[in-house]
C-alpha cells in the first residue's frame, strides 16, 4: 500500500528517511516521484509506463501543501524529479517559488491547450495540465428547478436563499474556483456574489465534496457544488446506497450559454532539481498519450486535456454527453488570484 506522509515526517530528509537510497543518480533508468495524486487507478498508469519505457518509478504521497513544503526544506538536495498536484493554485505557487523546471517539450505543448499550462518563458514551460475536473452544481430534482441553478450567478440569488450547501470556501479547489470567477465578474462584483453564497447556505461549509452530493440526496440542502469525478465515482458505484443517491440528484454544468463552466487541472512538472531530468520529461510526455489520458478517463473519471479524445466512461458520458463547454481564463491567472480570494472569504463571512 502506498504511504502518505504526515506533517512530521515532510521534516526528515529523504536520505535519512531512506526512501531514495540509490536511484538518484543521473542517467540511471529511474525516476522520483512526488505525488498528490492518492488515486489507487493510478497503479496501473505508473505500472504502464515502466513496461514501455524500462524506467522505475520511486514514488513518495503527500498532499499538494506538504509537498510543496518538502520541496522547500530539502532545497537542492532534493531528490524529486517529477511533481503532480491536483490543483491550479498550488501549480501555481510551486511555479512562484521556483521549485520547478521549465522545459521545452513539443509533444507537451502541442497536446495540451495553452490556458491549461504554465505561461511559457524564454527558458520553458514550468507546468503542464494533465487533466482536469469541472466544478459543477447538483440540485435536488424533487424539490430545484435546473433553469433556476444553470449559471454561477444563480447560486447567489435571492431565489436560492437557504438551499446551497458546499465545502469550506478556502478549500483549494474553491479558491481556483473563486479566482476565476474574478477573471469573469471583476473583483467588487465577486465579492459580492460571494457574500450573496454565504446569505444562501442551508448549514455552514463542512465536508467534502462527496458530502455536499449525499447532503442534496438526503434533502438537507436543495443545491451544491462538486468536481465531477466525485459524482463520477458515485455513478458508476454498485452499492445501493450510492444508486439512490444519484437517482435522487441532477447535475448542472453552469454557464454553458456564456464563458462556460469552471475547470481545474490536476498538473505535473519537472522538479527544480531533477537528477533525471530526460527521464522526467518523458513521463510528461507519457501523461498525454492516447492511453494515459484514457486512463485518466476511465480509470479515476477526469477529462483528458489533449482535445479529441474519445470517452468510454459511462458516467461522464451521461453528464454531458461527452463534451462541454469550459471556461478559457488561463490556469495562471487563476492562481494568481488566490490571495485577493482569501481576503474576500474574511470579509464576507466565508469559512
Amino acid at each position: 500500500m502506498r504511504r502518505t506522509l504526515t506533517v512530521l515526517s515532510l521534516a526528515i530528509s529523504a536520505v535519512s528517511a531512506g526512501l531514495f537510497s540509490a536511484p538518484v543518480l543521473a542517467n540511471d533508468q529511474v525516476i522520483n516521484l512526488y505525488s498528490a495524486r492518492h488515486y489507487p487507478t493510478d497503479e496501473a498508469l505508473y505500472s504502464d509506463f515502466t513496461k514501455a519505457t524500462g524506467i522505475k518509478i520511486n514514488r513518495v504521497d503527500s498532499d499538494d501543501a506538504g509537498i510543496i513544503a518538502r520541496l522547500k526544506a530539502e532545497g537542492s538536495a532534493s531528490p524529486a524529479d517529477v511533481i503532480l498536484l491536483v490543483d491550479a493554485a498550488r501549480l501555481w505557487r510551486g511555479e512562484v517559488d521556483g521549485l520547478f523546471l521549465p522545459i521545452k517539450s513539443k509533444a507537451l505543448e502541442t497536446a495540451i491547450p495553452s490556458q491549461l499550462r504554465a505561461k511559457p518563458t524564454d527558458d520553458g514551460t514550468a507546468w503542464f495540465g494533465l487533466s482536469t475536473r469541472a466544478r459543477v452544481v447538483v440540485y435536488d430534482k424533487l424539490k430545484v428547478n435546473k433553469a433556476d441553478v444553470d449559471t454561477y450567478q444563480e447560486l447567489a440569488d435571492t431565489k436560492n436563499k437557504g438551499k446551497l450547501c458546499i465545502r469550506s470556501g478556502s478549500h483549494p479547489y474553491n479558491l481556483s474556483w473563486f479566482g476565476a470567477m474574478i477573471e469573469h465578474l471583476g473583483p467588487a462584483a465577486t465579492e459580492v456574489w460571494l457574500k450573496g453564497m454565504v446569505d444562501n447556505m442551508a448549514r455552514a461549509p463542512k465536508g467534502g465534496d462527496t458530502d455536499q452530493i449525499k447532503a442534496v440526496a438526503s434533502g438537507e440542502c436543495g443545491i451544491a457544488v462538486t468536481n465531477t469525478y466525485y459524482l463520477a465515482r458515485l455513478m458508476r458505484s454498485t452499492t445501493p446506497a450510492d444508486k439512490a443517491v444519484t437517482e435522487r440528484v441532477g447535475v448542472v454544468f453552469p454557464n454553458q450559454q456564456s464563458w462556460g463552466t469552471h475547470v481545474n487541472v490536476a498538473g505535473g512538472a519537472v522538479a527544480r532539481h531533477a537528477k533525471n531530468q530526460a527521464n522526467a520529461v518523458k513521463f510528461l510526455e507519457y501523461l498525454v498519450s492516447p492511453d494515459a489520458q484514457n486512463h485518466f478517463a476511465n480509470g479515476n473519471n477526469e477529462w483528458p486535456v489533449v482535445k479529441g479524445m474519445k470517452l468510454d466512461n459511462p458516467a461522464l458520458q451521461a453528464m454531458t454527453g461527452g463534451s462541454f463547454k469550459s471556461e478559457l481564463v488561463p490556469i495562471s491567472a487563476v492562481g494568481m488570484n488566490q490571495i485577493k480570494v482569501q481576503q474576500m472569504l474574511d470579509r464576507v463571512g466565508f469559512k
